[in-house]
C-alpha cells in the first residue's frame, strides 16, 4: 500500500514539475527586451519603391527569442492617421497576430485580431521576409496604437 502511494506521489510531483518547467520555458525563458536603435526601427513597406522605410513612432515597447523566428512582438503609437498610412504604405490581407507571453502586457492578440476583423484596425506590410518564410506585420488603430509581430508567409502555409 505504502508503495502505491510513493509511485502516485513520484508521478504527480513529476508533471508539476514538468508543466511548470513547460510553463517557463513558453512564457519566461528565452525572451528579450529588443532594442529600436537605428538601423532597426519599425518600418513600413510603401506602396511604390518595395523597400521598407522607418515610421515616425513613440513608446516602442518589443520582446524577441532567437529560439524562433515568430516571438517577435512590439506594442507602440504612432501619429501618423491611417488614411496617411493607407495612402502610403502596402496594406497586410493576411494578419494574424500571434498570442505573446502573458508578462507582455501590452499585446492582446485576441483584442487586435478581433479589430482587424471588424475595420477596426489596417494591418500594413512591415518587412517582408524578415526570416525564411516569416513576415513582420504592424496593426495600427486610429487612436495611433500600434502592434508588430511576426508571422508565417505563404511560403510556410498549406
Amino acid at each position: 500500500m505504502n508503495a502505491g502511494r510513493v509511485v502516485v506521489v513520484a508521478i504527480v510531483l513529476t508533471a508539476l514539475l514538468g508543466g511548470a518547467f513547460l510553463w517557463y520555458s513558453a512564457e519566461r525563458a528565452y525572451y528579450e527586451p529588443v532594442a529600436f536603435t537605428p538601423g532597426a526601427e519599425i518600418r513600413l513597406v510603401p506602396l511604390v519603391g518595395g523597400q521598407p522605410e522607418p515610421i515616425v513612432v513613440a513608446g516602442v515597447q518589443g520582446i524577441d527569442a532567437k529560439t524562433s523566428p515568430i516571438k517577435f512582438r512590439a506594442c507602440f503609437t504612432t501619429p501618423l492617421s491611417l488614411a496617411m498610412l493607407t495612402e502610403t504604405y502596402q496594406m497586410y490581407d493576411a494578419a494574424e497576430p500571434l498570442i505573446a507571453p502573458s508578462s507582455f502586457e501590452c499585446f492582446d492578440a485576441e483584442a487586435i485580431s478581433r479589430a482587424l476583423q471588424a475595420g477596426e484596425a489596417l494591418a500594413f506590410l512591415s518587412e517582408p521576409g524578415i526570416h525564411k518564410g516569416v513576415d513582420r506585420v504592424v496593426a495600427v488603430f486610429p487612436d495611433g496604437r500600434a502592434f508588430a509581430w511576426h508571422q508565417l508567409n505563404a511560403t510556410f502555409k498549406d
